[in-house]
């Protein structure tokens, strides 16, 4: 159970990193500042558990994100991410999977398939995955999104840290601990 708290922390602060630093500051001040709002309240309802409020707070997120940007917007694919992961929060997987799979999509066609932004939205569908037990669809793209950080970022970087840590206890989860000491 810590374990999985560690890694759903772990989701939960690079969803905070892909928060858009450099909001339009005049046309679309106020609709970002009520997207910023809905995000914040989110991010601190799930961090206390109270995933039923997040929720519904979420689906007004992702609504207002999709107004203002469209269903193809890197922070549209933030708002579905959030989304996602209250749903997964209470167990709800079968509607938490599609949007994480969509969040992911729309990372890979706005930013390409080598950004790191990408390596999170990987990290979130392999961590769905794991969640679940599907130990054998994690793997793979568990070993993407560490190869994505590796190449971008570096190893030393705390991201493929991040990653390793995640590929470890998968492998440690499936008995493979000679497999996992290494990570």
């Amino acid at each position: 159970m810590t374990v999985q708290l560690v890694s759903r922390a772990v989701v939960v602060i690079a969803l905070l990193m892909l928060m858009p630093s450099n909001w339009p500051k005049e046309a679309h001040a106020q609709s970002a500042d009520e997207l910023t709002s809905l995000r914040t309240q989110v991010s601190h309802l799930y961090s206390q558990g109270k995933y039923a409020e997040s929720a519904s707070i979420a689906e007004r997120y992702v609504a207002l994100a999709r107004q203002k940007y469209g269903d193809n917007h890197a922070d549209y694919a933030t708002a579905i991410a959030w989304l996602a992961l209250v749903y997964e929060a209470q167990g709800r997987y079968a509607e938490a999977e599609p949007l994480v799979k969509r969040s992911l999509e729309i990372r890979e066609q706005a930013l390409g398939p080598e950004h790191t932004d990408v390596a999170v939205a990987l990290n979130n569908l392999a961590g769905l995955y794991e969640t679940q037990g599907h130990h054998a669809e994690a793997e793979p793209i568990y070993k993407r999104s560490l190869a994505i950080r590796e190449k971008a970022l570096g190893p030393e970087h705390p991201a493929v840290a991040t990653a390793l840590y995640n590929l470890a206890w998968l492998y440690r989860a499936q008995g493979r601990n000679d497999e996992a000491e290494p990570h």
